[in-house]
């Protein structure tokens, strides 16, 4: 190889070598992009003439840019709709990037929902995920997911549950039960809200009063609610929706209840019928101590439950690891409202970078993998964070060290050229 190879040779180091400092430069500048994941240049030799009956070697290029996966740091935010992967995948998102429209994948989960219910990253590619249909089902069509920012309709009570503890101490009273006077002719009362077809709270009132002490203790149970919350209303102020007994065994445990459901035509709305839950008696086969029993201690009510609720806005969202996006409504109800899709490819460094912290598919990435996060090999999401950059500046700046000192000495290798083949000239004079 002549000198002026040698020339051509150094110029390749230094192109190379400028190349490289490119990719170093780049890392260096996405240290703080959510997401980014930093590059490697990968060097290779490149063959020239015959030396001495062997090839020699013209210089350097670059042969690919590789990208390194590895995770970043995790930066936690506070804010529901940032999310990271911590793990292997990507989020799939879809839209207009770089004036192709198409699917996409980012490790950048900075998202926010739009005026339309549709959560979406800054440039408005719109994140893909599963439909959940009123039964709670997540469908297994992936599309845009958008919230329902709409308020949930009431639901009626249809039944309740009262647990407790009726005073075995308590003395019978011949009193019989008056309802003008539910107070003053019970021995102990609960009271708990209901709610109509339209929503309206109602209160619904239990009144206990002790009949019997022997063979066994019984009480009689009555179901109450106010007059004016019932159509026709009756005289009073009360309305007496319902009547039974409570017989007891010897041990405390409820034996048989008579009170099990209760009618009821609530004023302005849906007639209802309501099942009522005192537990369950040993003469029906239960055990007598998971609702209503009868010990040697004061009444008291320890629980108390029913289905309905009032209609409802929401008034926030929380998303689990595995990608389900829950609905917190001002009624205290939640419902799911969508499942968030991640996708996994067998090759990541055979992904397409298009920028904005996007990728595309191509033949030597692979089909992707679409499912819920935290299976199939998929990363668990974190919600209220996001990844950091996965670059390392300590390492960036050591390696543009090397790249300089590379730089320096290719440059060298030209001058060194040059001064050869000016000896070269001046051997004419």
């Amino acid at each position: 190889m002549s000198i002026t190879s040698s020339m051509y040779t150094g110029a390749s180091g230094l192109r190379a070598h400028s190349e490289a400092m490119d990719v170093v430069s780049d890392n260096i500048a996405n240290v703080n992009t959510i997401g980014f994941k930093k590059s490697r240049a990968d060097f290779a030799d490149v063959l020239g003439g015959m030396v001495g009956g062997s090839r020699a070697g013209a210089g350097s290029t670059i042969a690919s840019v590789a990208q390194n996966f590895t995770q970043g740091a995790l930066l936690g935010t506070g804010q529901v709709t940032d999310l990271a992967i911590r793990g292997d995948g990507f989020f799939v998102v879809s839209g207009m990037a770089d004036g192709v429209r198409g699917t996409f994948y980012t490790r950048d989960g900075q998202f926010n929902l739009d005026e339309n219910g549709f959560m979406e990253n800054a440039a408005g590619l719109r994140l893909q995920g599963y439909p959940i249909d009123a039964n709670g089902q997540v469908l297994g069509t992936v599309g845009d997911i958008q919230i329902d920012m709409n308020s949930i309709p009431p639901q009626a009570t249809t039944s309740v549950e009262v647990v407790g503890n009726l005073d075995a101490d308590q003395a019978v009273s011949a009193t019989p039960f008056d309802i003008t006077d539910p107070t003053g002719t019970s021995d102990f009362s609960t009271t708990m809200t209901v709610y109509d077809s339209l929503g309206t709270p109602r209160e619904l009132q239990f009144y206990f009063k002790k009949v019997q002490d022997a063979p066994t203790p019984q009480w009689e149970v009555n179901a109450v609610a106010a007059a004016s919350d019932v159509d026709p209303p009756p005289p009073g102020d009360y309305a007496l929706l319902g009547t039974g007994t409570l017989d007891f065994n010897t041990d405390g445990s409820l034996a048989n209840n008579t009170l099990t459901s209760v009618n009821v035509s609530w004023e302005g709305a849906a007639a209802a019928t309501i099942a009522i839950d005192l537990g369950s008696p040993t003469g029906g086969g239960g055990t007598g101590v998971d609702g209503i029993t009868t010990y040697s201690s004061p009444s008291a009510t320890t629980f108390l439950s029913q289905d309905g609720y009032g209609s409802g806005d929401l008034a926030g969202l929380t998303i689990n690891d595995a990608g389900l996006i829950e609905g917190q409504f001002t009624n205290g109800q939640s419902r799911a409202l969508a499942q968030i899709a991640t996708a996994k490819f067998s090759n990541n460094q055979g992904l397409e970078r298009r920028g904005d912290g996007l990728f595309a598919q191509t033949r030597q990435s692979g089909e992707p993998a679409v499912g819920a996060a935290g299976s199939g090999g998929r990363g668990a999401l974190v919600s209220g964070s996001l990844e950091n950059s996965n670059v390392d500046m300590a390492e960036e700046f050591v390696q543009m060290i090397a790249l300089q000192r590379g730089f320096q000495s290719n440059s060298r290798t030209i001058s060194t050229a040059d001064e050869m083949l000016a000896e070269v000239v001046q051997l004419k004079r």
